[in-house]
């Protein structure tokens, strides 16, 4: 794959998860705040939801890049556990935290901290910055 073919893949990619992380924002401003946490669970819940898939959609595109095979049928946590393990250790970590914080704590159990749920946010930042294309 030439160097502009993996340009145009992040670029495809990186626009994807930020666009899911945009909306994640939107909803998330939504359940309001009442001091250091957020009024409504449900806003916070969809929010985590998506930003979490944002992840995902970033994870596809590295791997994709990285050369690693795409499973068929629907991915588990593990195959990206298994996936970043054999080639990236500080982003492997960076998917536990994110997927305990967003999809566990913020999706499924509806945490309801902004600190906490701000984390998961900037834990996913920084896993969608590893597809970042160059600037042009």
């Amino acid at each position: 794959m030439s160097r502009d073919e993996q340009q145009q893949l992040k670029i495809k990619y990186y626009n994807e998860a930020i666009r899911y992380m945009n909306n994640a924002k939107e909803t998330l401003q939504k359940a309001g705040k009442e001091g250091q946490f957020y009024k409504d669970d449900k806003y916070v819940k969809t929010a985590c939801g998506i930003a979490y898939n944002g992840v995902l959609k970033a994870l596809d595109g590295y791997l994709f890049l990285k050369g690693v095979e795409k499973t068929k049928g629907r991915k588990s946590i593990n195959y990206y556990y298994e996936a970043l393990g054999k080639l990236d250790r500080k982003m492997l970590i960076s998917l536990h935290d994110a997927y305990e914080v967003l999809h566990l704590s913020g999706y499924y159990d509806g945490i309801r901290n902004v600190k906490i749920v701000q984390s998961g946010l900037e834990l996913a930042y920084d896993i969608i910055s590893k597809i970042k294309p160059a600037a042009a």
